[in-house]
């Protein structure tokens, strides 16, 4: 047998065997990678979603919580196993779409991964301290309009969620203002009520306190639609046609799996998003469930991509 026939019988051997193995897909426990310490919101949000994950698959998902090198840990530990679906990273979009953008030492990027799903959005909050005289987004605008360079912005450090959709509001109107960087909420928060920062953009559950209070006053969301957490607070997109910079929560699988099984983890991550159980979970956590499919997620991600690359240039954000 000459190497061509021996190469055409091989392909013809494993072939079949490749097919027979996506078709039995899965058949043991597959592993959530998470690139952050446990409690946070893409941490919580696996959680939710892989303890029903069995009930749509037929196998178990256990979460394992990988931190460490601005996503590169988890990231690694995703793309050293094989591209088979057994090992898949839920995360947000910071670590696909704007971490390789601001650190430029790392190895990854979006043609690394594929989008299987995405879970949830938790979007974050634009508030005052209520000490400033506004009560409106647009009163907000004209304020910091009026006295340019005056008002102080916290963050929870350069190149956040918070921090690029500070950068993102100020770019589309015009509007000039001090970025004071914290290190997490647990710093711009209290910040923010001892009137250090006058303003921060914030998610909820961190704000819901001060707002019972009336010590912070929230002005608008960085969604798309009005938060079911805060109803009556409008989009900032009613200003600002098409802005939407809310955090989501997704799974993503490594380069190199195939079609079938990414079809297959994506209609049972939407089912497991979909079921009432999770949901309720989702809406206590002040989490907002999407269940959006893997097409659905990679067009949010690409959109995503372009418009934070466009933030990052015009604010000229680096990492030290």
């Amino acid at each position: 047998m000459n190497v061509r026939r021996l190469a055409l019988a091989l392909a013809l051997t494993i072939l079949p065997l490749c097919a027979q193995a996506q078709s039995s897909y899965p058949n043991q426990p597959i592993k959530f990678v998470v690139p952050y310490a446990a409690g946070g919101f893409p941490d919580t949000t696996a959680r939710f979603v892989a303890a029903h994950m069995q009930e749509k698959i037929g196998e178990p998902a256990v979460v394992e919580n990988r931190p460490g090198g601005a996503g590169s840990v988890a990231v690694n530990a995703l793309t050293s196993a094989p591209p088979d679906g057994y090992t898949l990273m839920v995360t947000d979009g910071a670590t696909v779409t704007v971490n390789p953008l601001l650190f430029k030492t790392l190895s990854y990027g979006m043609k690394d991964v594929v989008p299987v799903a995405l879970f949830a959005r938790a979007p974050l909050f634009l508030a005052v301290n209520a000490d400033l005289p506004v009560h409106s987004l647009k009163e907000f605008v004209d304020y910091v309009r009026a006295h340019p360079g005056e008002v102080n912005y916290g963050s929870s450090g350069v190149g956040s969620a918070h921090h690029i959709t500070m950068e993102a509001l100020k770019s589309a109107l015009g509007l000039q203002m001090t970025h004071v960087p914290y290190r997490g909420t647990g710093q711009s928060v209290p910040a923010l009520l001892g009137g250090h920062v006058q303003v921060l953009f914030s998610a909820y559950p961190s704000l819901a306190g001060a707002v019972a209070d009336k010590r912070v006053r929230i002005l608008a969301t960085n969604g798309a639609q009005p938060s079911p957490q805060a109803p009556d607070v409008p989009p900032i997109a009613t200003l600002v046609p098409g802005f939407d910079l809310s955090t989501m929560a997704g799974l993503f699988a490594r380069a190199g799996t195939p079609q079938a099984v990414v079809d297959k983890l994506s209609a049972a991550s939407v089912a497991v998003v979909k079921m009432p159980e999770t949901r309720k979970q989702m809406d206590g956590a002040g989490i907002e469930p999407a269940g959006e499919d893997s097409a659905a997620f990679g067009k949010y991600l690409a959109a995503e991509a372009a418009y934070v690359a466009k933030v990052i240039e015009t604010a000229g954000i680096k990492v030290e």
